[in-house]
């Protein structure tokens, strides 16, 4: 449970900075829900982006591990 909760965090992570740098580089302005409450550079997306993925990568290996 503890690491399915992780993971989804992560993974929720990853795609709001994708969303927010995405909409910054190829829209008219940062998609996804963060940006309604901060303004976040694009970089920050970026960061968010890269923390999000590695914190889901982490949570599904340790389910994986805690299957076998």
């Amino acid at each position: 449970m503890k690491n399915e909760t992780i993971a989804i965090i992560g993974w929720i992570t990853a795609v709001q900075g994708a969303l927010g740098a995405g909409g910054r580089l190829y829209g008219d302005g940062p998609w996804g829900l963060l940006h309604q409450w901060w303004d976040i550079p694009t970089a920050g997306y970026v960061v968010l982006f890269a923390v999000g993925a590695v914190i889901a990568v982490v949570g599904e290996t340790g389910r994986k591990r805690a299957k076998a």
